[in-house]
């Protein structure tokens, strides 16, 4: 998982760039964090929806990605429910399904007081590539 953890946050240039990363990783789940800054505001002054999506698609990424094949998005959708402000959002992949070519995860992203900001699901492809 470790392993896992620094390609996905060495290797993801525009998350990287953007100030995304990888916080907590085990088999089928994730979390990725977004420090708010100046940069990834929108002109209303909140979480633009665009960080907040790439922030629920890393997560997606950590926990789809955790059985050590290489899995890739095919589908992905999310629904926002309240302003991203604060320091820092929090986004959490769960497995809700995993066949043998196909996953599902729900997706969720919380502000700095625990309240969701955004939910979604991602549906990923499951090559036969291990890592």
């Amino acid at each position: 998982m470790d392993a896992l953890k620094a390609l996905l946050n060495n290797d993801d240039r525009f998350c990287r760039y953007n100030g995304m990363r990888i916080d907590v990783l085990r088999l089928g789940y994730a979390e990725a964090v977004m420090d708010i800054t100046e940069n990834s505001l929108n002109g209303l002054g909140i979480a633009q929806g665009g960080s907040i999506f790439t922030l629920a698609d890393l997560a997606f990424a950590g926990a789809a990605n955790s059985h050590g094949f290489r899995t890739v998005g095919l589908n992905s959708n999310i629904n926002f429910i309240r302003p991203g402000v604060g320091r820092q959002l929090r986004a959490k992949a769960t497995e809700v399904s995993r066949g043998r070519r196909t996953c599902v995860y729900r997706v969720e992203v919380f502000n700095d007081d625990g309240k969701i900001v955004a939910h979604g699901s991602s549906t990923g492809f499951i090559t036969e590539e291990k890592f």
